[in-house]
């Protein structure tokens, strides 16, 4: 059964719904679905993959995506594991948001 949850983005408020059967969180708006895909390993929930559409971009949907990821792994104590580079540059710009959450931020890249 998915849960909801409303985050305030640029857009105003959206509805983001969590999938558990498809694995993802999404918000849908004018006839387009926005999503981040997630897989759930024991503990810890991968953040795979955000998408956007087009038509959907500049109004802080991806924002509003990982907000929610944060507030799930919050409120379930997972770990979140940013495979995503959207998700993983969203915490790294919000400091605030990734504090209230244990990050996975896995091995440094090699330079």
């Amino acid at each position: 059964m998915p849960g909801r949850c409303d985050h305030k983005g640029m857009s105003g408020t959206a509805e983001v719904t969590d999938d558990h059967a498809d694995s993802r969180f999404e918000i849908a708006a004018d006839g387009q679905v926005a999503e981040l895909v997630y897989r759930r390993r024991a503990d810890r929930l991968v953040l795979v993959h955000t998408a956007v559409p087009r038509e959907l971009a500049g109004q802080g949907l991806g924002g509003q995506l990982v907000a929610a990821a944060v507030e799930r792994a919050a409120r379930d104590r997972l770990t979140i594991v940013p495979l995503c580079p959207f998700a993983r540059d969203w915490l790294e710009r919000h400091p605030g948001a990734a504090a209230t959450v244990n990050i996975d931020w896995g091995a440094p890249p090699d330079d």
